[in-house]
């Protein structure tokens, strides 16, 4: 059984860097579900860098409508399945997508938001939208993990919304890429000062 303690330090904790906290509904669920104490804190890594992969896409595109409140909703929930499925925590899996996804409209999300633990993983999907794309960069970017194949179905939709060149969307991609990978050591040393199980 987790430490309520440990999941409370997880949930609402200063980090270094400081780390935005989880939507109240999403902390809530949570600690409802005894969730694992490192869940709870990668997903609180992941939906900080997702806030600021959306606010520059807000800025980088104005015209372009990013729905804000889904992606940092699916960045704060899309491991959730991993409550479910704890092993997948420390190791290699995709069960928890869809019971992530089964879980969170158990609890009355909608599928619109349920949709981003099943999403997270498969960015080539039929029907994935921006919102899905910026949600699976968080997850990668937040500890410096580059997907070329990821990044340019970004840069397409940039491309399309600001009429830029694909060279110049690129650029600017990997460049606050590289700003959030600067301090992913810190995030991984976060993540990694919570116990899987407690």
């Amino acid at each position: 059984m987790t430490s309520p303690d440990a999941l409370s330090r997880a949930l609402f904790d200063p980090a270094d860097p400081p780390l935005r906290p989880l939507p109240r509904s999403v902390a809530d669920l949570l600690l409802s579900l005894n969730a694992p104490p490192r869940l709870a804190a990668h997903l609180r890594a992941v939906h900080d860098v997702a806030h600021q992969l959306v606010v520059w896409t807000e800025c980088r595109a104005p015209g372009l409508t990013v729905d804000r409140t889904a992606v940092l909703f699916g960045a704060a929930t899309h491991d959730i399945g991993k409550t479910e499925h704890p092993a997948e925590l420390s190791g290699p899996g995709s069960r928890h997508e869809e019971a992530g996804r089964e879980l969170l409209l158990a609890h009355g999300f909608s599928a619109g938001l349920a949709r981003f633990a099943g999403t997270h993983g498969t960015w080539t999907a039929p029907g994935v939208t921006l919102e899905d794309l910026l949600v699976s960069t968080a997850d990668k970017a937040w500890k410096n993990k580059r997907v070329p194949e990821l990044e340019d179905l970004v840069v397409a939709r940039l491309v399309r919304a600001t009429g830029r060149p694909q060279w110049e969307e690129y650029l600017a991609l990997d460049e606050v890429l590289e700003r959030v990978g600067e301090v992913a050591d810190q995030r991984l040393a976060f993540q990694a000062s919570y116990p899987v199980l407690a």
